[in-house]
C-alpha cells in the first residue's frame, strides 16, 4: 500500500473545493449582513452575551447548515489521504475538535457562536476559492495563501477576546453564557491560534530564512 501512488482525483477535487466556496460565499454574506446589523443596531454586548439574535430563523437556519457542513469537510481529509498528501496535525486537530465543538454551541444555543460561524464562513470562502484554483493548476499567488493564515489567525484572536468578553458580562442578567461556554471556547481559540501562528511561521517564514542562510 504504501508503494502506491495516491489517486489524482483533480476533476472531483476541483468540484469539491468550487461547491465549499460557493457554499461558503452565501454563507458569509447572509450571516456577516445579519450580525452586522445586529452589532450596528445594539452594539457587540447582544452579539456575545444575549440569545434574541439567534432565535431569528435566518441564524437557526444557517447554524444547522454551518453543523453540517463540518460533517461534509472531512472530506477534506479523505482527498488528503486519497491523493497520499501530508495530513498534518494542524488539520485533522482542527477540523475534528470544530465538529465537536460547533456540535456543543449548537445544542446549548451559545450566543457568541454567531461569530463564530460568521468569521468561519468569511474565512472559508476565501480558502476554497484558492482551493478551487489550486487543484485546476492555475497556481494562485503565494500571497494569498499568507493572507488565509493570517485571516485563521485573526479569526482566533477575535474568538478568544469574545470568550473573554463572554465571561466578563455572564453574570448580568439574561447573559446566556456560563464558565463551561468560556472555558472551551478559550482552549480551542488559544490552541488553533498557536498552532495557526506556528504553520505560519514553519510554512512562510522559515523557508526565507534558510534561504537567506545558504546564500550567506
Amino acid at each position: 500500500m504504501e508503494a502506491r501512488t495516491g489517486f489524482r482525483l483533480q476533476g472531483p477535487l476541483i468540484l469539491w473545493s468550487a461547491g465549499l466556496a460557493v457554499f461558503s460565499i452565501v454563507g458569509a454574506v447572509r450571516t456577516w449582513g445579519y450580525m452586522g446589523a445586529v452589532l450596528l443596531s445594539g452594539g457587540l454586548k447582544p452579539t456575545v452575551c444575549f440569545a434574541n439574535h439567534i432565535n431569528q430563523s435566518i441564524i437557526q437556519f444557517w447554524s444547522c447548515i454551518f453543523l453540517l457542513s463540518k460533517v461534509i469537510e472531512l472530506g477534506d481529509t479523505a482527498f488528503i489521504i486519497l491523493r497520499k498528501r501530508p495530513l498534518i496535525f494542524v488539520h485533522w486537530y482542527h477540523h475534528s475538535t470544530v465538529l465537536v465543538y460547533t456540535s456543543f454551541g449548537y445544542k446549548n444555543r451559545v450566543p457568541a457562536g454567531g461569530w463564530f460561524m460568521t468569521m468561519n464562513f468569511g474565512v472559508h470562502a476565501i480558502m476554497y476559492t484558492y482551493y478551487t484554483l489550486k487543484a485546476a493548476n492555475m497556481k494562485p499567488p503565494r500571497v494569498l495563501a499568507m493572507l488565509i493564515t493570517s485571516l485563521q489567525i485573526l479569526q482566533m484572536f477575535v474568538g478568544a477576546i469574545f470568550g473573554i468578553l463572554t465571561y466578563i458580562w455572564r453574570q448580568e442578567q439574561g447573559c446566556h453564557n456560563t464558565e463551561e461556554h468560556f472555558f472551551w471556547s478559550l482552549v480551542l481559540y488559544t490552541s488553533y491560534f498557536i498552532l495557526f501562528v506556528h504553520f505560519f511561521r514553519h510554512t512562510y517564514i522559515r523557508p526565507k530564512v534558510k534561504a537567506k542562510t545558504k546564500n550567506q
